[in-house]
């Protein structure tokens, strides 16, 4: 439901660590914002730059060395893009002091880690320390827009504009299908200000009318799976003469788009709650069961696994895993969805169906989220698939 978060590894260091531990953190150095480090095996290695791919084994370690993450009991490194916000401050900035081969110890400050946030299992204004090695380097070349030279260029009745450069062999996009594609999102003057290319990570979207700018919805629907094509999208189709956080009024726009993938998306059908009753909670949640479940409780901390279809009150579907085929995962009391949803999955065992009534202010309040409007309850269809 939002950021890329990467959570490896937290701990709160403070007065008590044993005296071996406070042996192997003298003579650290210390950056400007505050990051402790010591190079603790140094190979001279190749150091990698901002937007290039790294790979690093890494242990986490509570005050009294309990090991509470290890990279290396998963027997796999984890693999980012430095420099990209895909971690942790802390991290971005240590390992970009690193060459390929050396090892190291971060002591990561609160305001470079999670600060205040509490992050369930995770202490608010907790200091970090990990123990890492840079397995690898991966530099990325820089991308390169399409070129459209001498290509024809057709001109649509809404001012849309697009060239294409490659022909796919797939099916048709049409509304509704579940779309994987890569882009280059570049302004008129040809500076870049978002690509899935440089993340290395291609966007997976449905094409909902309404979840993505006007003008980018009218390009896909004009794309099969395999095509290529370079789009020209007019600030009407765009954010408009007013403009957004980010782009001035009138701003025209250009989009680079490979489509990878396409699939028709599964029609969810509304749960039967026809007899049931309905539980208001103190907060005001209201909740209708629909079966208890007969395996492990959901509660903070735990990772909960759940598919989902989301309504509004006019019975519109504004978003659902069923349709994706893809229930999401996440941490329960990490702050990572909904306040509704942190105390609705606290109520299921695995197994356990309900639908969860969200009064606004325990959704998305006065905001705007694409599709649903401000000051709007939520209906949520879910049903609690594991926990772990």
């Amino acid at each position: 439901m939002r950021k890329l978060l990467v959570i490896i590894g937290i701990i709160s260091f403070s007065a008590g660590i044993c005296q071996n531990k406070e042996l192997n953190l003298k003579n650290m150095q210390t950056t400007a914002s505050g990051l402790k480090y010591k190079i603790t095996e140094k190979k001279n290695g190749i150091k990698p730059t901002n937007g290039d791919y790294v790979l690093v084994h890494y242990t986490g370690k509570l005050e009294n060395d309990t090991v509470f993450d290890s990279s290396y009991k998963r027997g796999e490194p984890f693999k980012f893009r430095l420099g990209k916000g895909m971690v942790i401050k802390g991290w971005d900035e240590g390992i970009a002091l690193m060459g390929k081969g050396d090892k190291a110890t971060l002591v990561i400050p609160p305001q470079l880690g999670y600060g205040s946030q509490n992050m369930g299992t995770i202490p608010p204004n907790s200091t970090l320390i990990f123990d890492v090695e840079l397995v690898d380097v991966i530099p990325v070349e820089k991308i390169k827009p399409y070129d459209i030279k001498g290509k024809k260029e057709v001109t649509t009745q809404s001012g849309l504009k697009y060239v294409n450069i490659a022909e796919g062999k797939g099916v048709q996009l049409k509304p509704d299908m579940k779309v994987k594609l890569h882009y280059s999102a570049y302004f008129e003057n040809d500076s870049m200000f978002d690509s899935s290319v440089d993340r290395g990570q291609p966007l997976e979207l449905q094409l909902v009318h309404g979840q993505v700018m006007e003008g980018l919805e009218q390009a896909l629907l004009t794309m099969k799976v395999g095509d290529k094509t370079h789009f020209f999208i007019p600030y009407t189709l765009a954010f408009g003469e007013e403009g957004r956080a980010g782009f001035p009024g009138k701003s025209n726009l250009k989009f680079d788009i490979e489509v990878i993938d396409a699939k028709e998306m599964i029609k969810p059908v509304p749960f039967d709650v026809k007899g049931k009753d309905t539980i208001t909670t103190k907060s005001g949640l209201k909740y209708i069961k629909l079966n208890e479940g007969t395996g492990i409780q959901a509660e903070a901390g735990k990772s909960v696994t759940v598919h989902y279809t989301g309504y509004l009150p006019d019975g519109k579907v504004f978003d659902s895993s069923v349709s994706r085929g893809e229930p999401i995962n996440f941490q329960l009391g990490s702050g990572r969805v909904i306040q509704g949803w942190e105390e609705g999955i606290a109520l299921l065992k695995v197994g356990g169906k309900a639908r969860f009534i969200i009064p606004s202010n325990l959704g998305y309040g006065d905001r705007a989220m694409g599709p649903i409007p401000p000051n709007s309850t939520l209906i949520f269809d879910v049903e609690l698939m594991d926990v772990k």
